[in-house]
């Protein structure tokens, strides 16, 4: 999905016409080199997991911005570098190349991960012929750990805090692209869910995972 060539890290809410692309980009992703029979996650089932047990950790300050490099989820084995995207000729959201199956793309035109606001990344759930990046992206569950590696050498982890399912005909852009709270640098991972619709060459619904930054581990400097 998604980014600009000189990323903002503003984290300002995209607006207007910019909300409709975006919105357009994520649902375009079936048209083409997917695998028509595989179905990640039901539409209908909401991949909200389990209930948290304990109290959630606290939201961590911003540290100064810095773009991703890879993205981890250990709890569902994504370990994957980062490409940024932007938009394509059409105006809609470029995916991460299908011939790079296991890169995540970053909304660079949006927050930067660890800045105030809401970055933006995404990944195929799968091509013609294999699992992608983020097949197994509807297990990760409240509570699990997002791990973004930043060009300056730290690493912004977040906490998941909701997964869930948005059908297509339910799919609310300011709600899943917007902020969770104000003042705190969140993100999404986003990919294709539901099933294959073989007529319109796309997925039936999108798996949006929401997490925020609760700790950074600053760049180890050696000798």
């Amino acid at each position: 999905m998604p980014t600009t060539h000189r990323p903002t890290g503003s984290g300002r809410l995209l607006t207007g016409v910019a909300w409709a692309v975006l919105l357009l980009g994520l649902w375009g992703w079936g048209a083409d080199g997917l695998v028509g029979t595989s179905s990640p996650m039901t539409g209908d089932v909401a991949a909200v997991g389990r209930p948290m047990e304990q109290r959630p950790p606290a939201a961590h300050d911003s540290p100064e911005p810095a773009e991703p490099r890879r993205v981890d989820v250990p709890s569902v084995g994504i370990k994957a570098p980062v490409v940024s995207r932007g938009l394509d000729v059409t105006g809609a959201v470029e995916p991460p190349p299908y011939e790079r199956p296991g890169t995540v793309g970053w909304y660079g035109s949006g927050a930067r991960p660890g800045a105030t606001g809401t970055a933006l990344f995404v990944g195929h759930v799968d091509t013609r012929t294999e699992p992608a990046v983020f097949y197994g992206l509807s297990a990760a569950r409240p509570g699990e750990k997002v791990r973004v590696t930043r060009t300056d050498g730290s690493v912004a982890e977040f906490t998941i805090d909701d997964v869930k399912v948005y059908p297509r005909e339910k799919f609310d852009a300011r709600k899943v692209y917007g902020p969770h709270e104000p003042d705190r640098a969140e993100l999404r991972l986003i990919t294709c869910g539901g099933t294959f619709d073989r007529k319109s060459r796309t997925y039936t619904a999108n798996v949006v995972v929401s997490a925020y930054l609760t700790d950074v581990k600053e760049a180890r400097h050696d000798g």
